[in-house]
């Protein structure tokens, strides 16, 4: 029976006999035009008596073990030799799981058998390993610890996301002074926003690999310290060039945050229990960044723009002390440490995991962290064009941060903090959002169990065909009632300042959506897909303010923003073109599943 404090688990108890060993030496061609075993095939001759019992865990009716499972560690494990297994997501009654009746291959059409299994000399030796797994209701497995623990490294994991996005836009609340003292142009100073958002993209590249060797809690802890005290130089900077490197430093330390967040949330909620937890995260990077202007136009304007460095620190120290006590919660290091252990405790060299028996070398880490992303931008057109999308939304939450001061700091001639309050119609938006994709997930739970339990990632597209229309309406809503179309006086300002509301709702819901779409189609490589759509979000975030400020002042307002309205309107058919022909274009990627 499932453990008492895992409420909303089912769990199936199959017994394997030692003759079913036999099963996992698969022959590929057997497989044509049969359906493809998700674990273990057990066929009427391989019945029988053992006294090993295996029981699965499973979280929800649609969760079945071709899913992608984010606590996996996809780059440092060398998929060729050992292919995927349930091990960290597994619950067993012995807390050990036969290491080849758990491995199964990476999940795509294209159906290749772990090189462990094919080869029968290496599979006769796998066949003596034992891997460790949870056992029922153990206390060290996060998905038994309580709600309220749980729900408090979820909040900690949310705000850390939030402070270090704040800190990219937070800067933005007085160009002037910096401007001034410095005597250099808006562009120039524009790069301390630039070069930091340039760091967010190439930080996880660096961070996601060390903390599947190492483990979450140092890759929370070594880095935001590292980011705070950079922090420093930045506020007592002489030079323009002292600000510009130092922040972009602050923003490869200060994304680890980022990177570990969403992992982290994975490993202490199963699949049902996700839906608030991931809508908080997906909300965390896009109000962030919302909330910098509001606190750094008031800071700049009463005590200047190097306050604004020095609160930004103060913030980031407070948030950091609160990530030291975040255990370690990855299922990889926990059961890798308790394999070391049982190993001393019993001398038996035939207890390990997974990442164990078949680590990466360092040459592929860097092909699964440097290469494969961009090798899968150039040949997978679902996660290039998704790619596309999601960083013309990021880009154009930091063209607003240079577009607002035109408009309202320009036209309407207010003050950097008042121009920083416009932004809080932008945070409505995110809440109203974060209230719709709870919903949106479970309309997708609904699909799945329609289908038996399994979803295809298309299923995750509708979130997303609702939130394309909101971006151009408000980009259209914020051109056109702002001046000279609709001069200032009396209350014009609320046109201009409504349009947050709409942007700030499909912001958050297109992200949601499509994030969930990447990870679905290419469960066998989330990570580099994950990296792909990182830097080329990162860098569409990083080239916005270049520029968005001139193109106000050379076309308008109104043109300016119906310029970016008409491209936004330009990406609406992706979703409903991958909705319709998603299922055929995976079946042609050697990388997605099908």
């Amino acid at each position: 029976m499932a453990s008492p404090s895992m409420p909303h688990s089912e769990t199936s108890t199959l017994a394997v006999p030692d003759e079913a060993h036999a099963a996992s030496h698969h022959n590929p061609e057997k497989h044509e035009g049969e359906p493809r075993p998700n674990h273990i095939t057990f066929t009427d001759s391989t019945r029988g008596d053992r006294d090993l019992a295996l029981t699965r865990t499973r979280t929800h009716e649609s969760h079945d073990d071709a899913r992608p499972d984010l606590s996996f560690p996809f780059g440092t494990t060398d998929l060729n030799r050992g292919g995927f297994t349930n091990e960290y997501r597994a619950v067993s009654e012995t807390g050990y799981l036969p290491a080849d009746l758990a491995l199964r291959p990476v999940p795509s059409h294209v159906y290749r058998l772990p090189q462990a299994l094919a080869d029968p000399e290496k599979a006769r030796e796998l066949k003596q390993m034992k891997l460790v797994t949870w056992k029922e209701g153990d206390p060290e497995d996060p998905r038994n610890w309580s709600s309220l623990y749980r729900w408090y490294i979820t909040a900690v994991c949310a705000i850390a996301v939030v402070q270090v996005a704040f800190a990219s836009a937070v800067i933005t609340g007085d160009f002037r002074d910096i401007e001034r003292e410095f005597h250099v142009g808006e562009v120039v100073t524009a790069l301390s926003v630039s070069l930091m958002v340039v760091g967010f993209g190439l930080g996880p590249l660096c961070w996601s690999p060390l903390s599947e060797l190492y483990g979450r809690r140092p890759v929370w802890i070594i880095p935001s310290v590292i980011y705070v005290i950079f922090n420093i130089p930045c506020a007592v900077a002489k030079n323009i060039q002292t600000l510009l490197i130092c922040r972009f430093f602050c923003g490869v330390f200060a994304s680890a945050p980022l990177t570990l967040a969403g992992g982290t949330i994975s490993d202490v909620w199963d699949n049902n229990e996700r839906g608030m937890a991931i809508a908080l995260f997906a909300a965390a990077p896009y109000g962030g960044p919302v909330l910098g202007p509001i606190v750094g136009g008031f800071v700049g304007e009463n005590i200047g723009w190097r306050w604004i460095i020095w609160v930004n620190m103060i913030f980031a120290g407070v948030v950091t002390a609160f990530t030291m006590t975040i255990p370690e919660t990855y299922a990889p290091t926990l059961l890798r440490k308790r394999a070391q252990r049982l190993r001393e405790e019993t001398g038996d060299p035939t207890i390990t995991t997974e990442q164990e028996l078949f680590k990466a070398s360092l040459s592929q880490i860097i092909t699964e962290t440097l290469l494969r992303p961009f090798q899968m931008l150039v040949t997978e057109p679902i996660l290039l064009l998704m790619s596309l999308y999601i960083a013309l939304i990021y880009g154009l939450l930091y063209a607003f941060f240079f577009s607002y001061p035109v408009v309202f700091g320009e036209n309407y001639a207010w003050n950097d903090g008042m121009v920083g309050v416009t932004f809080c119609s932008v945070l409505i938006g995110v809440g109203i959002a974060l209230f719709v994709t709870p919903r949106i997930e479970r309309d997708y739970l609904r699909r799945a169990a329609a289908k038996g339990g399994r979803a295809d990632p298309e299923d995750r597209l509708p979130g997303m065909m609702i939130g394309c229309w909101f971006v151009p309406i408000s980009l259209f809503i914020f051109g056109w009632t702002s001046p000279p179309a609709v001069m200032p006086g009396g209350g014009n300002w609320v046109g201009p300042v409504s349009s947050g509301i709409p942007f700030g709702f499909g912001m958050v819901i297109i992200y949601f959506s499509a994030n969930a779409y990447l990870i679905d189609a290419f469960p066998g490589y989330v990570a580099s897909a994950l990296a792909a759509k990182t830097v080329i979000r990162s860098g569409s975030g990083a080239a916005m303010p270049l520029f968005i400020t001139a193109m106000y002042h050379n076309l308008g307002n109104g043109w300016a923003a119906s310029t970016w309205a008409f491209i936004s309107l330009a990406m609406i058919p992706i979703p409903f073109l991958f909705y319709r022909y998603g299922r055929a274009i995976r079946a042609r990627s050697k990388r997605a599943t099908v």
